[in-house]
């Protein structure tokens, strides 16, 4: 598959979207999702829900991933849950086997790449996440509509992959191995160790190298760079096909952004660190490392 098939199977376009309204095995999703600075955990997430009740693509439902589509059993915030649960809920959401999905955010793109993400862990592939988001949807002058969509309910197979998805000890084998690169896709100021913003301890994982997920997002119109683009950033850090690659951030989410670039740039092997910095810097006998 070339990288141009990988994109439109992953992506779809505000026109193609637009195209397509009104199809019948068409699930659209609003996946908002926002972080507000909270003294107690760093960040707190809110849903999007009153803005999709107030404006949304229309024809789009809403997904709440921090309450109904997050493990609350873990520990943790925001983690996958068993596969079988979270295929149950997007069935209750209104998605079988043989749905088209589309999956948008208002704010950060992220936020539906990580449904994405999930969507692809249990062996679902007719997933793609709208390219630009909301806001190039709202700037085109695209069809909204504030009714409260909810879909009939469907029948969703979980066929999981666990290999999409890294536990710590993962991580930790992966710290310093031939065979494995850890990319960090924090902003640089947190992979320093520079910003006041840390979730236990500043810095990172040791041994991780820097991808920003916001650097693979045009700044203009919102949309995924060229994958050839992504592909240097990605190498000019060491990060190689040949490799297995585990994505973290701060909680799951930003990596999910790394990790489905890498897809789209046709990488094998790509596996997101659920716990990411949530788990790993809370816990001392884990190793960081701060500074360039």
């Amino acid at each position: 598959m070339t990288d141009d098939q990988r994109r439109a199977a992953m992506l779809v376009s505000t026109d193609e979207l637009r195209s397509r309204l009104g199809d019948p095995a068409l699930r659209i999703f609003d996946c908002s999702t926002y972080l507000v600075r909270d003294p107690v955990t760093t960040y707190r997430e809110v849903t999007g829900e009153e803005d999709w009740r107030r404006e949304h693509i229309s024809g789009a439902a809403f997904l709440d991933i921090p309450n109904e589509l997050s493990d609350k059993s873990s520990g943790l915030r925001l983690t996958m849950p068993q596969a079988e649960v979270f295929a149950s809920r997007m069935a209750g959401y209104g998605v079988s086997d043989d749905s088209s999905v589309v999956l948008y955010s208002a704010g950060q793109i992220m936020w539906a790449t990580r449904v994405w993400w999930m969507l692809r862990s249990i062996g679902f592939d007719r997933a793609r996440v709208l390219d630009g988001g909301y806001r190039k949807w709202q700037a085109e002058g695209g069809p909204v509509s504030s009714e409260a969509v909810r879909y009939a309910p469907g029948n969703l197979t979980a066929r999981p992959r666990p290999e999409t998805f890294a536990d710590r000890h993962a991580v930790l084998a992966a710290i310093g191995a031939a065979d494995a690169t850890i990319v960090n896709a924090l902003p640089p100021e947190q992979h320093r160790g520079e910003s006041d913003v840390n979730h236990g301890r500043p810095g990172r994982i040791a041994d991780s190298v820097n991808v920003n997920a916001f650097d693979l997002i045009e700044p203009d119109s919102g949309t995924f760079k060229p994958v050839a683009q992504m592909k240097t950033l990605f190498e000019s850090q060491g990060v190689i096909p040949q490799k297995r690659t585990i994505c973290y951030c701060g909680g799951g989410i930003s990596a999910t952004g790394d990790a489905f670039a890498l897809v789209m740039a046709g990488y094998p092997d790509v596996a997101v660190y659920d716990g990411s910095m949530n788990e790993w810097a809370k816990d001392p006998t884990l190793p960081m490392q701060t500074g360039a």
